[in-house]
């Protein structure tokens, strides 16, 4: 079976990515900058050694690779951000795909293609309702990037990897929305103040969230492993947005049936505590993902009921309603 190198492959897509190529027969071998910290327990997965200040990476896993997937970079939205965070976002993901390219074009390989994460902050705030976005008022692969933080970090971020073209090497980007996931990420933080009850709903709430299922971004970097039609730039997102208001009620009444208090937060305490990160928080960013569709792909979690129905139902609730008790779980 084939052998696939990940970047960023501890994270959150990462991990369950491993996991799942792991049971589908894949050799997985994941850089870190301390692989002695994961000692190969007879999982499939092993891990190999890259600096990013000395810009070296273990030759044999290049070797040995048949495709890469490409997930390193820092959190956006893990602090505030200063200068030295923003500087951080970028070159952590810029430096990562130099890095990959320098070793590409220094060590014999036959990697076969390159999927690249990216982000829906490349696009910027729409004016769209969310019955426009049923209309198709919804941004495209084809849509210009922002001028603002994210939208030129993830115009840098993407054109770092495109000189492995040159060297015979398909790319495949991702632009990922907010992945719901049970083992972190924003989902985790959505769910907190609902432990007091408090559905909090994000300044007045009718911004347009475009999110994914964990399991469906997983599928969709396998896909793009296993069918070689796939090229260039796909969002990666459900075919359903919603807005905030949509999403936390909805959230708090699978967890807790009738037992939650709605709250919105207003933009200006956002404002004091996120600094400019409220700006992506506040955002209207309604996405669309007719072009990955129209390569084949077929979602598992398509709207938002469903996703949130399988993910508060794959662990148990730890504050569960008693409706949810008794099985009578709303959505």
């Amino acid at each position: 079976m084939a052998t696939v190198l990940i970047t960023g492959g501890t994270g959150l897509i990462g991990t369950a990515l491993s996991k799942e190529l792991h049971a589908k027969g894949y050799e997985v071998i994941i850089l870190s900058r301390s692989p002695e910290k994961y000692p190969s327990r007879n999982s499939g997965v092993s891990y190999a050694k890259w600096d990013l200040e000395k810009m070296t990476i273990a030759a044999e896993a290049i070797f040995k690779a048949d495709y890469i997937v490409h997930l390193a970079g820092a959190g956006i939205a893990d602090k505030r951000w200063t200068l030295k965070r923003k500087r951080e976002i970028v070159e952590s993901r810029t430096q990562s795909s130099a890095l990959l390219v320098k070793a590409l074009t220094e060590n014999v390989n036959h990697v076969k293609a390159v999927i690249c994460a990216s982000a829906v902050g490349w696009y910027g705030a729409s004016a769209a309702s969310e019955n426009e976005t049923e209309n198709g008022h919804s941004f495209i692969e084809s849509d210009p990037a922002a001028d603002d933080f994210l939208g030129t970090t993830c115009q840098q971020w993407e054109v770092s990897i495109d000189p492995v073209l040159s060297l015979g090497k398909r790319i495949v980007k991702f632009r990922t929305g907010i992945v719901l996931s049970n083992q972190g990420g924003a989902l985790k933080e959505f769910k907190k103040p609902l432990r007091f009850g408090f559905a909090t709903i994000l300044g007045n709430g009718k911004q347009i969230m475009s999110w994914i299922h964990i399991d469906d971004i997983v599928r969709l970097y396998i896909y793009a492993i296993e069918n070689e039609r796939l090229h260039g730039v796909y969002n990666a997102v459900a075919p359903h947005p919603v807005t905030n208001k949509k999403f936390m009620l909805q959230l708090a009444r699978s967890l807790r049936g009738k037992f939650f208090v709605p709250f919105y937060v207003p933009s200006f305490i956002l404002e004091a505590v996120f600094g400019e990160l409220s700006i992506e928080v506040l955002k209207n960013a309604p996405v669309s993902c007719k072009k990955i569709k129209k390569e084949g792909y077929q979602f598992t979690y398509p709207s938002i009921t469903a996703a949130l129905h399988q993910l508060n139902n794959r662990n148990l609730s730890p504050f569960p309603s008693p409706q949810a008790e008794r099985g009578d779980e709303r959505s």
